[in-house]
């Protein structure tokens, strides 16, 4: 193909199943000398070559931060969600909670980069690939994809992390608190409960890096943060993985943890969905936590069932606020999505 650009090359790729033409990138002297693309520039309401900045004094920065935290902080010291974990699972059960205004949501996140292992695909690839009918998820929250009859692809699992935690953060009911640990557990006695069947009520927190070095500073004493529901989204077994499930079993609230098996994709991501549940009074699990607290296998890298998990723990959390949820039929949810309910019902969920 021949124009003012020179010579381009061409190929076909699908987005959403329609193909679209691809051009290659033309020469920086083509694009000087097209108007079209200098008036993209055009708009521009500043000038670069005598920029300045408004001026400003450094406490103004200061207290700027620290006051925002720590109202943040006063605001949810107590909470109706606290999810413990922002990867895939956590942030999907983020954004599927957040839709609700009524319900104030706190992401605990230990990494400074919340994302977890959504960054990249398997093996450090860039691309991220769903199984079907998770895609609904992704038109839902605007992530393009190249489509095939059983599965789509993503072209870098940062466009999907990015994406959804971008909408999530922008929601005026949650904060995320990341380079923050959840230590321990919150559980309380009820009058007709014994400890072993005690109601998960919060999580007890301390800055990272804090977590991280107790065996080399003296006494650290953490912070709490109450709540009406903990979702653990933990991921698998690691340096902070599976924490939330472990934690229950050293109470003896749980039996076991007995890890996940080996790989098999097409077991594992049915079973992390139809597992996600409400484990004990107060918490749900969901993601690939479930994997390691029921010993199913191992998925690998494909990330359909992390988004599905992560909505149906939204769904049973809200369940147990009271709210309209779509595991017992009283609110509609989109896209459509079949989501199995703690007792192992299956409710279809349609617009």
């Amino acid at each position: 193909m021949s124009s003012k650009f020179g010579s381009l090359s061409s190929s076909c790729s699908s987005v959403h199943g329609t193909a679209f033409t691809v051009s290659a990138r033309p020469s920086p002297a083509a694009l000087r000398a097209t108007p079209a693309i200098t008036s993209l520039y055009a708009d521009r309401k500043y000038d670069l070559q005598s920029f300045k900045f408004e001026p400003i004094r450094e406490s103004i920065v200061a207290r700027e931060m620290t006051r925002r935290y720590m109202m943040d902080m006063i605001t949810h010291a107590e909470t109706d969600v606290v999810i413990v974990g922002a990867g895939s699972a956590g942030l999907s059960c983020a954004y599927e909670l957040s839709k609700n205004p009524d319900v104030k949501v706190a992401i605990i996140e230990q990494s400074v980069s919340p994302g977890g292992g959504a960054w990249l695909g398997g093996q450090l690839f860039s691309a991220m690939v769903v199984r079907k009918p998770a895609h609904l998820f992704l038109d839902e929250i605007g992530v393009p994809y190249d489509e095939t009859e059983d599965y789509v692809v993503i072209k870098h699992a940062a466009l999907f992390t990015s994406t959804i935690m971008s909408k999530v953060l922008a929601r005026p009911n949650v904060k995320l608190f990341n380079a923050v640990a959840a230590e321990d557990l919150i559980i309380k006695e009820g009058r007709m409960l014994s400890y072993c069947e005690g109601l998960v009520s919060g999580v007890v927190t301390n800055w990272a890096l804090v977590s991280m070095n107790h065996d080399t500073q003296s006494c650290m004493d953490p912070n709490v943060m109450e709540s009406k529901v903990v979702v653990s989204s933990c991921g698998h077994d690691g340096p902070f993985g599976a924490t939330g499930v472990k934690r229950l079993k050293s109470v003896g609230m749980i039996d076991k943890v007995p890890g996940m098996k080996a790989l098999d994709m097409n077991t594992a991501e049915d079973a992390i969905v139809r597992l996600t549940r409400e484990i004990v009074p107060g918490m749900i699990v969901t993601g690939m936590e479930v994997a390691e607290i029921d010993g199913s296998p191992r998925m690998g890298p494909t990330f359909g069932a992390m988004m599905v998990s992560g909505q149906k723990a939204a769904h049973l959390a809200l369940k147990a606020l009271g709210q309209p949820n779509a595991l017992d039929g009283t609110l509609k949810v989109l896209p459509e999505l079949v989501l199995a309910s703690a007792e192992n019902e299956i409710t279809t969920a349609s617009a």
